[in-house]
């Protein structure tokens, strides 16, 4: 390893530390890392930074589970099932760290390009296509004055409103690999306009991620509409 790929791992660690603290005391911390409070107190501050062996066990140990966890702990859902999932959309830092785990979690292979719908899905589709070095894309309910070609996506709904999405497309090319994402699948319609955006441009779907499920319906409509995987880091009763 040489001293560029050290340092990051090293501050990929505090990082990592920094989000996990948020909800959590140095005590449980500990804990859950096996490391001494003391320590995870200096790295977290920034006094000094973890050695290279300890960089990689922080970075290696925040697996699915402990990502599920903090997840949970960031949302809130009312008594009419609405999440409240700003706690999570709006920190980047947890989000990069979702990015390899569901890489790891789900054969999603190499996908050129992370495609959701704006506007809370942007924040999570930015960590996936840095995480896999693709470009990223959202689809819009209107379409950009200055751009002449679009791909749409057109749904109605139960309740007789037309839903709409608009992509450049430029953003989606035939033969490209795209990975549909989104920060929440409820029914699945948002999802479901997403892969027509993609049939449409003749492109090849990797996979469907959302971070949170609410309900099981949505999912299986995703899994209808393609044989590619489809995950969620978590679920929520409906």
């Amino acid at each position: 390893m040489n001293r560029a790929e050290k340092a990051t791992l090293q501050l990929q660690a505090v990082s990592v530390l920094r989000t996990l603290k948020e909800t959590r005391t140095y005590d449980e911390l500990a804990a859950e890392t096996g490391l001494p409070a003391g320590d995870l107190n200096r790295y977290v501050n920034g006094h000094v930074l973890p050695s290279a062996d300890r960089a990689r066990e922080v970075v290696e140990g925040v697996g699915t589970e402990t990502l599920r966890d903090e997840l949970e702990a960031r949302v809130s859902v009312d008594d009419e099932g609405y999440v409240d999932n700003s706690g999570v959309v709006f920190d980047q830092s947890f989000l990069d760290l979702v990015a390899p785990v569901a890489a790891e979690s789900y054969d999603f292979g190499q996908p050129d390009v992370v495609l959701t719908a704006a506007t809370d899905g942007i924040t999570l589709a930015a960590a996936l296509a840095s995480y896999f070095d693709a470009r990223c894309a959202y689809a819009k309910k209107s379409k950009e004055t200055a751009v002449d070609d679009f791909i749409e996506a057109r749904q109605r709904l139960d309740s007789g409103i037309e839903l709409t999405y608009y992509l450049p497309e430029s953003a989606l090319s035939a033969g490209e690999s795209v990975l549909v994402v989104d920060d929440l699948i409820r029914s699945g319609e948002t999802q479901e306009l997403l892969l027509d955006i993609a049939g449409t441009a003749e492109a090849d779907v990797a996979g469907v991620f959302t971070l949170i499920a609410v309900g099981d319906e949505g999912v299986e409509r995703a899994r209808e509409r393609t044989d590619a995987p489809v995950g969620t880091l978590t679920e929520f009763e409906k």
